[in-house]
């Protein structure tokens, strides 16, 4: 646990954490700091008390509020009036009675004859005589309401409820969920009004509310010490939450654990889970409870070593209790498996390459090789013969190693010449070798074009002269229409933009012409000539509907 102070001092330590926050965040702040011997932030306390005040004052104020109010209260000892807690008293008796559901009655610590109709028979408690599904995380509200009830109660209680309430714990226990590594935890199906509680959320409440009933509780409640250690590895094991709701659960869990008298577990650790043979490193075992108290005088007896290949392993140690009154007290567990990885240097020694004869495998030749320094030997094989390298393989402690998936290592010994002889000549030919298909993805050879000359062209004058004399006939007509005297009088007046823009239009689709022959293909003539075709429709019709109108009308008279 001490490697995640620093982490939750980031977290929590700075000095506006409570500012605009509601009392039951601000006491989870708060408790959460005592847990961890943070020291509280002095130039807090006061608006802190003021809000403490002013809700304890106000006869406005909800059971909810008054109950966050005084656990606030019971951390910062504000100073506050007799007749402030006289007025308080009355009004948390009428709201025992008022209650209707079961956070009523944790906030307002009901009667356990009334609440009890609301438990399961798995364990399991409702929230409310109306809501017929049962919840996990209700189960720790009411275990902690009763535990609450049975410390105000006096010392005639029935002592048959107290055993219904241990049976209850025992079959909320027979629901708990493993994990592969050992660890224990509740998780919640339910969702409701009251929102989904996870599996953090979920074993802190059962956790503080069965170590709430045996704080209080005269009966021993023989709580199982597996499952009590598996929950405080799943609490251990979640690491530093992410938000401060998920952070109190898990710190508020632990310190019930830690404080509480019957079952406190006790976590076996390694402080290295690998060790070196080649430096001899010892196995040691660290016992702490689980906010990093020092355990009990006890005895950690190393069971069972299993190996698993060549890379880890897995010891099983018991913790043995030396005083029979702490055996009540702590739980052990039983047997704890916790993996190791197990390291060291291998030395290779002995190598040497041989020449074997291949029919009844004798040594012909036999060279020792260095394979730390340099080789100067060689050897000579025919076809008949086969080479061998052998070498040994040597553990830290001196004995012999065969390897299984040990780490590779790359060493050059030397080089062969290989001196075949030809092969007959009515021999088979091997097969080709086959083609790699990749290669045909590679570069292929540069192509080298050879383009066709170019057609010749007549001179540019010759073309020029061709244009004047093809635009010659067009210049006369002009020429023309001037000297007869073109009558312009009939042009439409009214319409006089429409009969424009026609003509402009018309102008438009022959230089459309003129310039697809130039330089546009035809589709992009095709998609202009779309455009202006549909405006020459419009204005054409326009000004010629003017002029048929205009002349019917002459007609007309």
């Amino acid at each position: 646990m001490n490697c995640m102070v620093p982490s939750i001092i980031i977290f929590l330590g700075h000095k506006t954490f409570f500012l605009g926050y509601s009392l039951e965040e601000t006491y989870e702040a708060l408790r959460t700091f005592e847990v961890l011997g943070i020291e509280k932030q002095p130039d807090l306390r006061a608006a802190t008390c003021a809000s403490v005040v002013d809700t304890l004052s106000s006869p406005s104020s909800a059971v909810k509020d008054l109950f966050q109010a005084l656990r606030v209260n019971g951390l910062l000892n504000c100073e506050l009036k007799k007749k402030t807690f006289a007025g308080i008293a009355p009004r948390l008796k009428d709201a025992v009675k008022s209650a209707r559901s079961l956070l009523d009655y944790y906030y307002s610590v009901g009667g356990l004859v009334l609440i009890k109709a609301l438990s399961q028979s798995d364990g399991r408690w409702r929230y409310s005589s109306n809501n017929p599904e049962s919840s996990t995380y209700a189960a720790g509200i009411a275990l902690e309401s009763l535990a609450g009830v049975i410390l105000l109660a006096s010392s005639e209680i029935d002592q048959s409820l107290i055993i219904m309430v241990k049976n209850d714990i025992s079959k909320l226990l027979d629901g708990l969920e493993k994990y592969d590594d050992g660890a224990y935890y509740f998780d919640e199906k339910l969702v409701d009004a009251h929102g989904h509680q996870g599996p953090l959320s979920t074993s802190s409440a059962v956790v503080c509310g069965i170590t709430a009933v045996a704080a209080v509780s005269a009966e021993n409640l023989n709580l199982p010490g597996d499952k009590i250690l598996g929950l405080a590895r799943f609490l251990l094991g979640v690491g530093v939450p992410g938000n401060a709701k998920d952070l109190y659960y898990q710190i508020e869990a632990l310190a019930s654990l830690e404080n509480n008298r019957v079952s406190i577990p006790l976590i076996l650790s390694l402080p290295t889970s690998v060790l070196s043979l080649t430096k001899k490193n010892q196995l040691k075992v660290n016992v702490n409870t689980v906010l990093g108290a020092a355990a009990p005088s006890l005895t950690i007896k190393l069971k069972q070593i299993f190996s698993s290949g060549s890379k880890d392993a897995s010891v099983i140690d018991q913790i043995v209790l030396h005083d029979s009154e702490h055996k009540m007290i702590y739980a052990t567990g039983g047997r704890t498996k916790v993996p190791i990885y197990i390291t060291g240097v291998i030395k290779v020694d002995n190598a040497e390459i041989s020449v074997l004869d291949s029919n009844l495998g004798n040594v012909e030749t036999r060279k020792k090789l260095d394979l730390a320094g340099e080789n100067s030997i060689s050897l000579s094989a025919n076809h008949l013969q086969k080479l061998r390298l052998s070498f040994q393989l040597t553990s830290p402690l001196g004995r012999a190693l065969k390897p299984h998936q040990e780490n590779s290592f790359l060493q050059p010994l030397g080089s062969v010449e290989l001196d075949l002889p030809e092969p007959p000549e009515k021999a088979a030919r091997p097969p080709p070798q086959a083609v790699d298909p990749s290669s045909r993805f590679g570069p292929k050879a540069e192509i080298t074009h050879i383009f066709r000359a170019p057609e010749k062209k007549p001179p540019t004058n010759l073309s020029y002269a061709f244009l004047a004399l093809v635009l010659l006939p067009f210049i006369g007509f002009l020429v023309g229409l001037l000297r007869l005297g073109v009558n312009l009088k009939n042009f439409p007046s009214a319409p006089a933009t429409s009969a424009i823009l026609f003509h402009l239009a018309i102008a438009a689709v022959l230089s459309l012409y003129l310039l697809f022959w130039l330089k546009l293909n035809l589709f992009t003539t095709l998609k202009a000539l779309g455009f202006l075709g549909v405006f020459l429709l419009f204005v054409g019709h326009r000004t010629l509907s003017h002029l048929a109108s205009t002349s019917a009308k002459l007609k007309s008279a």
